[in-house]
């Protein structure tokens, strides 16, 4: 008989750097010439984002905000640990990174095995030191599980979901860092390099209009005007079937499954509405408080265009996860909402048991 627990957690690329690089987006932000300068000028922000921003562009409120994500991370790998999963079903994000012009699937199974990979490559790239201090080049495992992979990208074509599936990394790019942040996160004072589990990975377009447009990074408004936009990701309600498609094929089996979702919610830099400056964090509590109520229908029935407008697009991942816990009637036994103005993103956390109690 099959077990499961479902996590949510952040894969928040600016946690593996240090604190005085972790407001960087929205300094870079702040030089945008096409934002009104009424705009950033910090007396005109929300309180919050004010007392963040501080006197010194949120270096001191880095440290809080860090200890903050650090503590919900320990507590999700307490549960990881107390499990004892026998593979770990990540769902992540892919930010151009196997995903590229020659091919983008909605979701695609990474059957791989065991790699050698760099946790740090994002920070290398922004010229950031790392969090621990190590050497830039620093290699963590990440162990795979290759023949469940391949096993599961059947059952999931058999379930009517016509799955890609890769069996090597690109040469030329970095892993997928929602996936590779999950472990470096999950195993925080060892940055990843003791974490024993076998990781099973399905990366998700979350990204669509943007992923080819914007090669996984950043662009001022005037770069975004000359866009030319690639068509849609995958919708929340099709994340939300996959990952009951996961849920059933599983439950035949013997197994012990960890089903994690991984990414923050808003990102500040995909809010137009906002000037790029902050989350939508109204949008965010809308659906958190859909989440925490347990109304999937109302959950899986968000709509791709609100998903864009409000900058959630990494929530696709949450839709896959939540998807299984339906199927599965895991209850969401803890959850947190990590509310920020300034470093970019708002980052939830969950655990979803068997047999809770809610």
């Amino acid at each position: 008989m099959a077990h499961f627990l479902g996590l949510g957690l952040t894969h928040y690329p600016l946690l593996a750097g240090t604190d005085e690089h972790m407001a960087s987006l929205l300094r870079w932000t702040l030089t945008d010439p096409d934002i009104p300068e009424s705009a950033k000028d910090p007396g005109s922000w929300p309180e919050l984002m004010q007392r963040e921003w501080g006197a010194d562009k949120g270096v001191s409120a880095a440290a809080a905000h860090r200890n903050t994500l650090v503590d919900n991370l320990a507590r999700c790998r307490r549960m990881l640990d107390e499990f004892e999963p026998d593979v770990v079903l990540v769902w992540g994000d892919d930010q151009y990174e196997n995903f590229r012009e020659e091919i983008v699937p909605p979701f695609c199974v990474l059957a791989y095995d065991d790699l050698e990979v760099e946790p740090f490559e994002l920070m290398n790239e922004r010229g950031s030191p790392n969090a621990w201090g190590l050497p830039e080049h620093t290699t963590i495992t990440v162990h795979g599980a290759a023949d469940k992979a391949r096993w599961l990208t059947g059952e999931l074509i058999e379930r009517g979901f016509d799955m890609a599936y890769s069996y090597q990394k690109r040469k030329e790019s970095a892993f997928p860092h929602a996936i590779v942040n999950t472990q470096l996160f999950l195993d925080y004072p060892d940055a990843g390099a003791n974490f024993p589990y076998p990781v099973l990975p399905i990366t998700v377009n979350c990204y669509g209009p943007h992923v080819i447009a914007r090669r996984g990074g950043l662009v001022t408004f005037a770069q975004a005007r000359a866009e030319q936009l690639d068509p849609i990701g995958p919708t929340p309600a099709r994340c939300f079937a996959l990952g009951r498609a996961v849920a059933q094929a599983f439950a035949g089996t013997d197994l012990r499954v960890a089903l994690i979702a991984s990414s923050s919610w808003s990102h500040a830099f995909l809010v137009d509405k906002k000037w790029r400056l902050a989350p939508d964090t109204e949008a965010d509590l809308r659906l958190y408080n859909v989440l925490t109520a347990g109304d999937y229908q109302t959950w899986q029935a968000t709509t791709s265009a609100a998903i864009l407008e409000s900058g959630q697009q990494e929530l696709l991942n949450w839709f896959c996860m939540t998807g299984a816990a339906a199927e599965l009637n895991l209850q969401l036994t803890w959850s947190d909402l990590v509310v920020t103005d300034v470093f970019n993103s708002n980052k939830c956390f969950a655990i979803f048991e068997e047999g809770g109690q809610g």
